[in-house]
């Protein structure tokens, strides 16, 4: 019954392993525009209006912000175009800072970034139940913060399902917006084409006069804290870097051209919102947001204009829906990466059958929850939380860019990329001193405080996975045993006699549980019996060639014991299962191996540490003890033999 509902709120199993599954859930550019770009698109829903409001009666020096917004978003984006020809395989800005730089610098960049990301779930859905909000009556108010709670968890469901099926439920709502805001801003600058021509001399002249009351430091200082405060206009532009291995071939050009339609929307509408704030005079409403006001000013109060204004309302309260699910898309990628160099705990690299990182999904969904408590929805709150931690990562990938042209003289226009690279760290990084400047004492400094505390996890998460690996390495020494004569004749198995089957992964922890077992019951066991699964996860399926390695490598450590028992002579097989979930595969393997083997038991290494804990249970998925349950609740017989670390 639970596996029927899951099926039918889920969907069907995907097999990782046929090829069409792969071009199904690839992302052709203008899917991912609307999959990956939204984040971006949606901060001109709030960054604009958060610097606007930041100028207080300066409010000429709007036109300046949206100058440098518009620049900005495509010297970044032509950047990350840079990252993703050196990255085709996905992870962004965490495998840039880790490859080019060094993997310290790297946790730090992806530590960043999933703080943000969790961060881009909470203040976009905050942001989107405040757009709907702003045409409701107020006593409805106390329903907000309801709202919020269930939106996280419908994305969260949602995105269960997959990507592109997640994204097709959002199409229309993300054309809708980019639709409608296309037309508004067209509209409203038109209709105030007299206003713009003084626009430009007006700004000018009251600059020059603002600069002589306060001086010309200060009306610096003031436009680079608005502009700080707005800064969250760029997050996101990241995305696409971080999720390429998702895009469909070829996976760079896909990329660069879904990277070009997002910094064509988000200059075009965050800096025309901007413009728009300056022509109209938007002022502050209590209640409503300063899109809301300056739509409702354009549109005017007819029963027409009403009606519009909600449904524009109701189409930016959408994209920020669509921009909240972002973070879930790109979050859980990041996470992947890490947990594959061990900065997290490894079930955070593992696909579900839906081929989604699930186990990362479910961990984004429950820490933006929690944020949601923690700041009770309050946007203000969240956008200075928010904007800090993606300039750490632009500045730390351009950086890194930067560096590898140095490294890479010999191309024929390395010069030019390298000054290009050097410029845009160049402009991340001011950005980020100047955000850090004004945000740190409001609340900048409790991002980087969970920032911090994330950092001081992984290090010991990597300490016990490295710790782990210098065992293996040595015990790999110690048992691994040399062959001296390679592929022997195989000897006969008889499936009547006392076989012995083992669940091996790496070779020493296969010999040691050989090695056991003929010391432990010399002579008992006839036939030897090798099973092992292969783990279809985020890092296999990013690619075909990384798919057929890891099958190879599965299939080579079979080798090994098949090789060494033949050489002893000793009747053996070896099979192997590959899959998303390897406890799955090997009882189906079980299974089939058991009906023909009536008179077999099973034998698998289970390490045992000097001091066992949460902390290392949270890290090991437990497999022997699974098997061991399942197999005994079928009747087999499983050994657990301990193995020291």
């Amino acid at each position: 019954m639970l596996a029927r509902i899951k099926k039918f709120l889920v969907g069907r199993p995907l097999d990782p392993l046929r090829p069409t599954e792969r071009q199904h859930i690839s992302l052709i550019a203008f899917l991912a525009w609307i999959g990956l770009g939204a984040d971006a698109l949606s901060s001109s829903c709030y960054g604009p209006e958060e610097a606007y409001l930041a100028l207080g009666p300066n409010t000429h020096l709007a036109l300046y912000i949206a100058i440098i917004t518009i620049l900005t978003v495509f010297i970044i984006s032509f950047g990350y175009n840079q990252v993703m020809e050196l990255f085709p395989s996905g992870g962004g800005g965490y495998k840039v800072a880790t490859r080019l730089l060094n993997p310290y610098v790297g946790l730090i960049s992806g530590a960043a970034l999933l703080v943000d990301y969790v961060l881009t779930i909470t203040v976009s859905i905050a942001s989107s139940t405040d757009a709907i909000f702003s045409f409701l009556p107020s006593y409805w108010g106390v329903y907000k913060f309801y709202i919020e709670i269930l939106a996280i968890i419908f994305l969260l469901a949602l995105n269960l399902r997959g990507l592109k099926e997640t994204i097709q439920i959002l199409l229309p709502i993300f054309l809708g917006f980019v639709l409608t805001h296309f037309i508004l801003i067209l509209y409203g600058i038109a209709i105030h084409a007299q206003g713009l021509t003084v626009v430009i001399p007006d700004t000018l002249r009251q600059t020059h006069e603002l600069a002589q009351s306060i001086g010309w430091l200060a009306v610096i200082g003031l436009t680079l804290h608005a502009y700080s405060l707005g800064s969250g206009t760029y997050t996101g532009l990241e995305a696409i870097s971080n999720s390429v291995q998702r895009l469909a071939e070829p996976r760079v050009r896909t990329g660069q051209r879904t990277m070009l339609y997002m910094a064509l929307s988000l200059s075009f509408t965050a800096g025309g919102i901007v413009l728009l704030y300056l022509l109209w005079n938007a002022q502050l409403v209590e209640g409503q947001t300063l899109n809301a006001v300056v739509f409702h000013s354009i549109l005017g109060s007819s029963g027409l204009g009403q009606i519009s204004l909600v449904v524009v309302l109701l189409l930016e309260a959408g994209l920020l829906l669509v921009a909240a699910n972002s973070g879930f898309v790109s979050g859980p990628n990041v996470l992947a990466n890490m947990a594959i160099d061990n900065w997290v705990p490894n079930r955070f690299r593992n696909l579900s059958n839906r081929l989604v990182v699930q186990n990362g999904l479910i961990l984004f969904g429950i820490a933006a929850l929690i944020v949601l408590f923690w700041t009770s929805g309050d946007v203000s709150t969240l956008v200075v939380l928010y904007s800090i931690n993606v300039f750490i990562t632009f500045s730390l990938s351009l950086l890194g860019i930067s560096v590898y042209w140095i490294k890479h003289r010999a191309s024929a226009r390395w010069f030019w990329h390298f000054i290009f690279s050097l410029f845009a760290c160049f402009v991340t990084t001011s950005i980020l001193c100047v955000t850090l400047y004004y945000k740190f004492l409001a609340g900048g400094w409790f991002t980087l405080l969970m920032t911090s505390t994330l950092i001081m996890f992984c290090l010991l998460i990597k300490r016990h996975y490295q710790r782990l690996a210098n065992r293996l390495a040595e015990m790999d020494k110690l048992l691994e045993q040399p062959l001296v004569e390679k592929n022997s004749a195989p000897s006969v198995l008889d499936a009547q006699q006392p076989t012995a089957i083992i669940f091996v992964n790496y070779i020493s922890v296969g010999m040691h549980a050989m090695l056991s077992i003929l010391r432990l019951f010399p002579n008992q066991f006839r036939n030897f019996i090798f099973l092992s699964a292969g783990i279809v996860d985020s890092e296999s399926f990013s690619g075909q060639e990384e798919l057929e390695h890891m099958q190879q490598e599965v299939n080579k450590t079979l080798e090994y014991f098949v090789n060494y028992c033949r050489e002893y002579q000793i009747p053996v097989q070896a099979y192997a299962a590959f899959g998303t979930d390897p406890v799955e595969q090997l009882k189906k393997l079980a299974d089939r191996v058991s009906e023909k083997y009536p008179h077999a038991i099973f034998f698998a290494s289970q390490l045992v540490f000097k001091h066992e804990s949460i902390f290392t249970r949270m890290l090991h998925n437990q497999t022997p003890l699974i098997l061991q349950q399942y197999l005994h609740y079928r009747g087999k017989e499983l050994m657990l033999l301990p193995m020291t670390i």
